[in-house]
């Protein structure tokens, strides 16, 4: 196991960049992305540089499509967990208006706001807890979005 592998799946290729750190040689590969199963496409960048897992020591892996999911707005149904008091923040970020100030426009949210559940917890700007995780609010939410 002696390869470093970069791997950016994107929604039309996979770009893949291998380094051997003990031949210190380089390889690229592009290939489809298969958006049935994102490792497919890994597997056919790897076999196209002409390395398999077996070789691999690191993986290094990006992807645009799950942000191009979201721009697009072709997401499935999803719901999402966030902190207590957060609940409407996709809603009030400036990234839903049309203008930065305007007032007119489509608001509809990505998630619907049934579908934002809140938990306790809290961490300040420097990532310390201020509160801890209420692990039964988690459970709590997390049944309630299955049975939704």
């Amino acid at each position: 196991m002696t390869q470093i592998v970069g791997v950016d799946v994107g929604g039309t290729f996979t770009d893949l960049v291998l380094f051997d750190t003990e031949t210190e040689s380089v390889k690229i590969a592009k290939v489809p992305s298969t958006p049935e199963n994102q490792a497919f496409g890994v597997m056919s960048a790897l076999e196209s540089a002409g390395t398999t897992m077996e070789d691999v020591l690191t993986i290094i892996h990006g992807t645009t499509v799950t942000t191009n999911a979201l721009l697009e707005r072709k997401i499935s149904r999803v719901g999402l967990i966030t902190t207590q008091g957060f609940r409407d923040v996709l809603e009030l970020g400036r990234r839903t208006r049309p203008k930065p100030y305007g007032m007119t426009g489509s608001f509809e949210c990505i998630i619907p706001r049934e579908l934002r559940l809140e938990v306790r917890e809290r961490v300040d700007c420097d990532g310390e807890i201020v509160e801890e995780l209420n692990e039964a609010d988690v459970r709590k939410a997390v049944e309630q979005l299955l049975e939704s």
